[in-house]
């Protein structure tokens, strides 16, 4: 993990230091707001919106609702204890076989989670440049070990600007298209009313669900708020972080909510029933083919700009999920190497990178409880956040959501293993 670079201020002597203005406060729910953005999300959103138009707009926003509340619990843990999810639950979980298995769940599905972005920026060279998987998956590996080196020697700062510069060509990227040839609005409004057409339905909405909310998301959000208050200028309470953080969050997922609606609606709008969409190189074709190569090139610079943001991020959270569940703490660009091993394994043995995002999507299904249930059990505890513990109606939410998000994972898990169409 790099080394803290917090909120300082420098004041002259006699002079008091007045506490940083709002804009340069925010950043942590952006760097973290990113894992919404993945190959993953691409994948699930341009599905639905091929195969059933407007249909699941409902489940994009109801994902991104929950998303809201989850991403600020992991911050509020960060600010609030100065310690991340994993350091708490490293500290709780007092049996060392105990850490051992969580740590291993966790590391899965953060080599899942980096599987999908790799393959994600694979692709999208490969769509740019006619480059062989393998080069691309090279290639993305080694700009994401330039990102996180920036992350270890120039600190949060520098690294949530190269982020938020990669978010907006991804908003380019993915919403060009939408704005070219706008959607019907009569179709977005009947899609907001929840409900589902068959089995295949389901499964795609439990899969954008699943791409929505991701564990290794929720705990590096309290690794990054952790790291970016860890000293605390004057005039910067806790409530006031607190404040920043809702706003910050909100700016996050009001982008990344936005940018997957294009998607889907994208699709929806152009690719409605048109065959080989289920996969991104197909999609890719049929957007050449329906409205231009200038909208199908931003769509592949924005899956480029999606796989080098997501995968950088990934690697900060494994290192983490390392350090705070172990006490082990490995340079992070030597992380970053060992982890891009099974990505490039995949892409250097020819396996379908469709079926690979599928696979790496089950298995970030199986990390989401673990996560997700002791983050909605920690706010809750007054020995854990004190005066700033969740309010009773916060916890009711949190415990809604996980629920549901659980519930909707399983189903996810149960159809791909029946088969279910």
């Amino acid at each position: 993990m790099p080394k803290s670079s917090g909120v300082v201020i420098e004041s002259r002597p006699g002079r008091v230091a007045k506490p940083p203005r709002l804009l340069w406060l925010l950043g942590p729910a952006l760097v973290a707001g990113v894992a919404y953005l993945d190959p993953g999300n691409v994948a699930s959103n341009m599905t639905a919106g091929a195969q059933y138009g407007y249909l699941l707009v409902w489940v994009v926003i109801a994902g991104n609702t929950m998303a809201w509340l989850i991403q600020y619990l992991s911050a509020k843990l960060g600010i609030v204890t100065g310690k991340s999810l994993p350091e708490i639950l490293g500290e709780r979980l007092r049996s060392r076989p105990g850490r051992l298995a969580y740590w291993l769940q966790a590391e899965l599905v953060a080599m899942a989670t980096d599987l999908a972005e790799v393959i994600g920026g694979a692709v999208a060279l490969s769509l740019l440049f006619d480059l062989p998987l393998l080069v691309g998956g090279l290639i993305t590996g080694t700009v994401s070990m330039v990102m996180l080196t920036i992350q270890s020697r120039r600190g949060p700062r520098a690294f949530e600007f190269v982020i938020a510069t990669l978010l907006v060509i991804i908003a380019v990227g993915f919403s060009a298209g939408v704005f070219l040839n706008p959607p019907d609005a009569g179709g977005v409004a009947s899609g907001i009313v929840p409900r589902f057409e068959d089995t295949n339905s389901v499964l795609l909405a439990a899969s954008i669900l699943g791409a929505t909310i991701m564990p290794h998301a929720i705990y590096a959000h309290s690794a990054l708020s952790r790291d970016r208050f860890a000293v605390r200028a004057a005039g910067l309470t806790t409530r006031r972080l607190l404040t920043v953080t809702r706003w910050d969050v909100s700016i996050a997922m009001v982008i990344a909510g936005s940018v997957n609606l294009a998607i889907l609606l994208l699709a929806a709008t152009n690719l409605a029933g048109v065959p080989g969409t289920d996969s991104l190189e197909g999609a890719h074709r049929a957007l050449e083919s329906s409205i231009g190569p200038v909208i199908a090139t931003l769509f592949a610079v924005g899956l480029l700009a999606s796989g080098l943001a997501s995968t950088s991020v990934g690697a900060y959270a494994g290192a983490e999920i390392m350090h705070g569940l172990l006490k082990v703490r490995i340079p992070l660009l030597t992380r970053r190497v060992i982890s891009l091993i099974p990505a490039l394994a995949v892409l250097g043995l020819g396996f379908d990178p469709t079926l690979a995002l599928v696979l790496s999507q089950v298995v970030l299904s199986f990390g989401i409880p673990f996560a997700l249930i002791p983050l909605v059990a920690l706010t809750a505890r007054s020995a854990v956040l004190g005066r700033f513990v969740n309010r009773w109606q916060t916890t009711a939410a949190g415990v809604v959501a996980s629920v549901l998000l659980v519930s909707l994972n399983a189903v996810l898990l149960v159809l791909l293993f029946t088969g279910a169409q």
